[in-house]
């Protein structure tokens, strides 16, 4: 029998009384670890972190949390490699894969405690200037943000079990409120390990920061009033959530990221070998690849003009050609595996699904997988799909496969290409290639209010750009419309979900003294 990993709840490490659910390499298919939450005193432990955890972090200034922040990032890359090994062996990831997950989630971890220190010794912040309420200046309101007097619970998905963790628990541990996470059963090994790391250092109090692997059953039930609750995964989950009594009754907070088209649209006047045809090509390509297709963030869906089709198919897919695909510990290796066998069986019934209105141009099974089992590998090559008719392939549109599948589209002028971006509901990210600023900043502006996030790729920008793909701290991650209509990051605008805003009328004298710095 594996070994079943422990969740920290209620300031101490629990096992689970079942028999727990099994982690498998995807691509060696071996048992590796085994995760259970059954029997576990929830209530008991929602309780423990709103009334210790909440109260000992509330009683800190942002500089003091953000000082356990950095510290906690210190235990972190101490034990980086570990990390790595588990990536590998749970994930399936190459190397720089992993380090989108791993070294993204630390960056994001250390950039909030910079953050937070920057906001000094304060436990309260301002929003906005006062604004007198009468004729005489003495009575005024200011409006204060202040941490909520709750949990944070997170439901994460299995793609990003650290980055995924730590872009959530930064900012809400950095606010004052405690967390609790819920990894992905698939790829909890990652979290729970990082959590251990950090909870073995007694860096946060008791009841600061937990972890629950295993089912989530139960866990919403536990939401009182005044906790939030974050989701990412898929849009029938988050509705389920959204219809939850903790949301509809007691008026629980709730942040959600589900599914997303994303698109690439390349303007017209860019030909092929032109600086911005060639980015495009790139980045389309390195989209559909980085680990494996499965970024809620990768690129669906390719927008180029009519008569751009043929030449971008080629470019795309002599590309994605060289992309060797295996097992991510061989060298040779540039493309892992997808997380399990039930997220190999989904991409192969999506993709079939998108050939009834589309064509092959790149064929993923024409990868010859490297040192792995195609019996035993969850492995499955980069595929291009291509319809000459945009307007009538409605499945494309609609359809997001979790893997390295996109679709190659043509658009008749800007109309048309804006039009069919729109088509995607509300994504999280788009990203527009170009040589004219002027035209690049108007496609911007238009797409702005559909995607929450537009990445504008010209020529002078390609060896800057932070990728279509990645999520930086400093820039917003959600998304309007069918992508959840959630925000995350954004820099201190994450603190937002975490603090509730409040009006308080009170004299010069008194609105002066809300921040005086901490005894």
């Amino acid at each position: 029998m594996t070994e079943l990993l422990s969740n920290f709840i209620a300031g101490r490490w629990q096992q689970g009384s079942g028999a727990g659910t099994a982690l498998f390499d995807p691509v060696l298919g071996t048992e590796l670890v085994r995760v259970d939450a059954t029997g576990l005193d929830l209530a008991a432990g929602f309780d423990f972190a709103r009334e210790q955890g909440g109260a000992a972090l509330r009683a800190l200034t942002y500089r003091q949390r953000a000082a356990m922040l950095s510290a906690a990032l210190k235990v972190l890359q101490a034990n980086r490699d570990a990390y790595y090994e588990i990536a590998t062996a749970n994930s399936g990831t190459v190397k720089n894969d992993s380090a989108v997950d791993i070294d993204g989630g630390l960056f994001t971890l250390g950039t909030y405690a910079k953050l937070g220190d920057a906001l000094g010794d304060q436990r309260c912040m301002l929003d906005g200037d006062a604004a007198r309420l009468g004729k005489d200046p003495l009575f005024q309101s200011q409006h204060v943000l202040t941490p909520t007097r709750g949990v944070a619970l997170f439901i994460n998905a299995f793609n990003f079990p650290s980055w995924g963790l730590w872009e959530k628990a930064a900012p809400a541990l950095l606010s004052g409120v405690p967390v609790i996470v819920k990894p992905a059963t698939a790829t909890a090994w990652l979290t729970q390990r990082m959590v251990k790391d950090v909870v073995d250092a007694g860096i946060f109090p008791a009841g600061a920061l937990s972890v629950i692997c295993g089912s989530s059953a139960g866990l919403m039930d536990q939401l009182q009033p005044f906790d939030v609750v974050s989701f990412t995964g898929s849009a029938e989950t988050a509705a389920v959530i959204r219809s939850h009594p903790a949301v509809v009754q007691r008026s629980v907070r709730v942040n959600i990221e589900a599914d997303s088209v994303n698109s690439a649209l390349l303007l017209p006047g860019d030909v092929p070998g032109s600086a911005a045809f060639d980015l495009f090509v790139k980045e389309v390509v390195r989209e559909m690849t980085v680990k494996s297709g499965q970024k809620c963030t990768a690129i669906r869906r390719v927008f180029v003009p009519e008569a751009l089709y043929a030449p971008a198919a080629e470019a795309i897919s002599a590309r994605l050609g060289k992309t060797t695909v295996g097992n991510p510990r061989n060298e040779s290796v540039r493309m892992g595996a997808l997380v399990n066998r039930a997220q190999l069986n989904a991409v192969r019934e999506g993709l079939a699904l998108l050939r009834t209105q589309a064509e092959v141009l790149h064929d993923g099974a024409a990868h010859a997988l490297v040192d792995a089992d195609p019996a035993l590998a969850c492995c499955v090559g980069p595929t291009l799909l291509g319809a000459h008719d945009a307007d009538a392939a409605h499945l494309v549109h609609d359809t997001e496969v979790f893997g390295p599948v996109a679709t190659l589209l043509p658009y008749r002028d800007m109309a048309h290409a804006l039009a069919l971006v729109r088509r995607g509901q509300g994504s999280l990210v788009t990203s527009i290639y170009g040589s004219d600023p002027a035209a690049l900043a108007a496609a911007a502006l238009e797409l702005a209010d559909s995607h929450g996030r537009v990445h504008v790729i010209s020529p002078d920008v390609g060896a800057l750009h932070t990728g279509h793909g990645n999520v930086m701290p400093q820039s917003l991650h959600g998304g309007p419309g069918r992508a959840g209509g959630g925000e995350e990051l954004g820099g201190a605008r994450a603190l937002n979900f975490y603090h509730r805003r409040s009006a308080v009328q009170a004299s010069t004298a008194v609105l002066a003294a809300l921040q005086a710095p901490a005894a």
